[in-house]
């Protein structure tokens, strides 16, 4: 009888013993180097913009379920040419480069729309009705709810059952002027600094950059206060946009995107959110929507 509470306290301290040991952590790195080919998708030609530049190339996805009109109208001055031989005329530091037509102010000197629309109803936000979220668990100063809609980073309000596209790094948007239906897609600008998200619903965001934002964060910044500069030498200079699918195949870059709504993107985004390597002392349960990495991979030929 004696020997009783040695037994009892063996077989107490057994689960302890053999407790099974938890999951290894994996990188997203890790994971995205797992991941099947299902979970990534290739980029649509017809939806793909590239602009050359002197320093190489940057390659763009419209988003025409957020944006159509302007979508469309961007497509067509990509088709007949608009942007070739123009420049990046503006670069605010921490804030965007915009690129267009310097003059189009001025009637005498600006630039012809060719067949495209002049004027373009605002699209600042859309109907979540049919719309695949995949929402973020953390909390946004901007958005009541916020996630990715086919890769690009999105805002929602189930009460009024809108969503819209977040100013994001990389995000390219419709500049305008005064009132909401000022822009016709032919000047644009991408956001090169920290994310603006107060511009959110309050201009046409049309795309975002998926390669070569590198080559437009670089550029020199322009003078105080907007970044324009004064001089058209400092500009830089645009070879060509063209659309995908106005470039012979052997010309283009072939991407894939990660598919927002994978089980992949799910599980690099809560490594990146829990990071538990050996140098995170405390990991930070939380991401930023605007941080969050859409992986960009070199497409199988």
């Amino acid at each position: 009888m004696r020997r009783l509470p040695l037994l009892l306290a063996c077989l107490i301290a057994l689960p302890t013993a053999y407790a099974a040991e938890p999951p290894k952590y994996l990188s997203a790195k890790e994971i995205l180097d797992a991941s099947p080919d299902a979970d990534w998708r290739t980029l649509d030609p017809a939806n793909t913009l590239y602009m050359d530049v002197p320093g190489g190339r940057v390659v763009i996805e419209l988003a025409p379920a957020f944006a159509p009109e302007h979508v469309a109208n961007i497509r067509t001055l990509a088709h007949e040419g608009f942007w070739n031989g123009l420049g990046i005329y503006r670069s605010q530091d921490n804030f965007v480069v915009q690129f267009g037509d310097a003059d189009a102010e001025d009637t005498a000197k600006a630039k012809s729309l060719g067949t495209a629309k002049t004027k373009l109803p605002a699209e600042f936000a859309r109907t979540g009705k049919g719309v695949s979220f995949t929402r973020l668990p953390d909390a946004d100063g901007w958005a009541p709810e916020v996630g990715f809609v086919d890769g690009f980073p999105a805002g929602r309000d189930p009460k009024t059952n809108e969503v819209w596209l977040a100013h994001c790094y990389g995000a390219l948007g419709a500049g305008r002027g005064g009132p909401p239906d000022s822009s016709n897609g032919s000047e644009l600008y991408v956001v090169t600094g920290q994310s603006p998200r107060q511009l959110d619903r309050n201009i046409t965001l049309v795309g975002r950059v998926v390669k070569g934002m590198e080559l437009l964060s670089a550029i020199p910044r322009g003078p105080e206060p907007m970044g324009f500069y004064e001089n058209a030498t400092e500009r830089t200079p645009i070879t060509t946009v063209r659309l995908a699918s106005d470039v012979p195949d052997a010309e283009r870059t072939p991407l894939q995107i990660l598919r927002t709504d994978s089980k992949t993107f799910a599980a690099a985004t809560e490594a990146r959110r829990n990071r538990r390597d050996g140098w995170y002392v405390r990991p930070a349960g939380h991401i930023d929507l605007c941080n969050v990495p859409l992986p960009v991979r070199e497409a199988k030929r």
